[in-house]
Parts: C-alpha cells; structure tokens; sequence
C-alpha cells in the first residue's frame, strides 16, 4: 500500500515563505499538492511528471515551485505567502494521470493526511 506523508506546514505572516515535502514508500510518476480551505473544494496548486515537467495553478504562479527530492520525494516551495493561501494542503499521487487533467482530484488514487498552512495578514 502506497503512503504519503506530508510536512512542513506551520504558521507565517503574509510576504514569508514555507517548504512543504512529502514522502512516499513508492515511486509515483506523477504527483502534485492540492489545498482545501474551510468550505471550499480541494484545489490543484501544482503538479509534476515522471520527467519533472511543472504544472501550477494561476494563483501561485511566480510564487510557488514544485520539485523532486528523489524519486519518492515531492517538495513545494511557497514564497510570497498571502492570506488567501490559508489552507490544508495534501499530496496526491498516482502512476499516471489516466487521461485526467493534473488538478483533477479524479486523477489520484493516493493522498496523504495533510498538513495546514495558516498565513496571517
């Protein structure tokens, strides 16, 4: 059974920054980090393929970088933190992205627990 472990999250003042990682017992070939903030849907923030090609979400552009520690490691860098970055954010992965798009929830079958990401104005 595939596990993911997130880390990372914690509290920070607008303009700062956080690395989120996580760890998996396996390799995945693609994976990415979604967030989901009090009522609303879990959202793709950005995505990453077996050849380390990037896919970010609008908001976080220029602001957020996904990469690769290893092949079974997923780090988000998140500088320029604001408000509305508040969230839980979890890891997702799969083998493939089975014709889904990379911000598609349907497109994961494995997720970690999440860790929260609190960012004060």
């Amino acid at each position: 059974q595939v596990k993911l472990v997130e880390s990372g999250g914690g509290s920070v003042q607008a303009g700062g920054s956080l690395r989120l990682s996580c760890t998996s017992n396996q390799y995945n070939g693609y994976m990415a980090w979604f967030r989901q903030a009090p009522g609303k849907e879990r959202e793709g923030v950005a995505g990453i393929d077996s050849r380390d090609r990037s896919s970010y979400a609008d908001s976080v552009k220029g602001r957020f970088t996904i990469s690769r520690g290893g092949r079974n490691v997923l780090h988000l860098q998140m500088n320029d933190l604001v408000s509305e970055d508040t969230a839980m954010y979890y890891c997702a992965a799969d083998w493939h992205l089975g014709g889904h798009l990379w911000n598609n929830t349907q497109a994961y079958d494995r997720w970690g627990q999440g860790t929260q990401v609190i960012v004060s104005s």
